[in-house]
């Protein structure tokens, strides 16, 4: 029951992540903690994920935008390193409420903001943004689409974002992977569970990428902050009882 659950859950998840530029663990997170708990979320999600970003890359390779990249992955590295050894030696689940609080506030200013005064991104940004990013996933196993106002700023939208960001994620998730294994929390249950989460990505992916070819820059665009207010509010409601709900 478990594998069907996360299987079926998985599909659906994945096939929303590509038409909004991730956010893939959206359901997968909370469905984790409750037939695993939380123990399983980080290593069983991070498994997942660098399977489905690995055929990301595959499947939108000439839309990756190195630049992006290069500045991404020195920070994100060291984030990747530290937030994985620092999950096998602490759980903070109230780290997760705040994450998704973040990304809910992050959208309504985003939502507020006129078109014609957004900030834009620099390439650099992506160093530090790369290593916060990496260690709140090291420590919950994803930090949703938290980075996505950045990438949207940088001015990449549908196939480069998806595939620029399925980049960046892929080498993150295998220093975790690393990490995590090599201090215990990578256990072949919650190793079999991950690819089966990862596996299903494969056929969400491929019909996700035809259905996006019929959205436009805009519409891309409000998808990817709809998914991420839903995203941060859901982080939010499984970590409830921490503030007495």
């Amino acid at each position: 029951m478990p594998l069907v659950l996360l299987t079926s859950i998985g599909f659906i998840s994945w096939l929303i992540s590509t038409l909004a530029g991730g956010g893939s663990p959206l359901l997968l997170i909370p469905l984790v903690n409750f037939l695993i708990g939380s123990a399983g979320v980080a290593p069983v999600i991070t498994t997942g994920m660098l399977l489905g970003n690995s055929q990301r890359i595959f499947l939108f390779w000439r839309s990756v935008n190195w630049k992006v990249t290069l500045w991404y992955l020195p920070g994100g590295m060291v984030g990747a390193v530290l937030g994985a050894y620092a999950f096998t030696q602490l759980h903070l689940e109230w780290l997760e409420l705040l994450v998704g609080l973040s990304i809910v506030l992050l959208v309504i200013g985003f939502a507020l903001r006129k078109q014609e005064t957004t900030w834009s991104a620099k390439a650099w940004y992506f160093l530090p943004a790369g290593f916060v990013y990496a260690l709140l996933s090291g420590l919950i196993g994803s930090s949703g689409p938290i980075l996505n106002p950045l990438y949207l700023n940088y001015g990449l939208v549908k196939e480069e974002m998806i595939a620029t960001k399925a980049t960046n994620v892929v080498v993150i998730h295998v220093v975790k992977m690393f990490t995590y294994a090599a201090f215990g929390a990578l256990t072949p249950q919650y190793l079999g569970y991950g690819l089966a989460i990862g596996l299903v990505a494969a056929p969400a992916n491929l019909v996700g990428k035809y259905l996006l070819g019929y959205l436009n820059a805009q519409q891309f665009r409000q998808i990817v902050l709809a998914v991420m207010g839903i995203s941060g509010a859901l982080m939010m409601w499984t970590q409830r009882g921490l503030v007495g709900f």
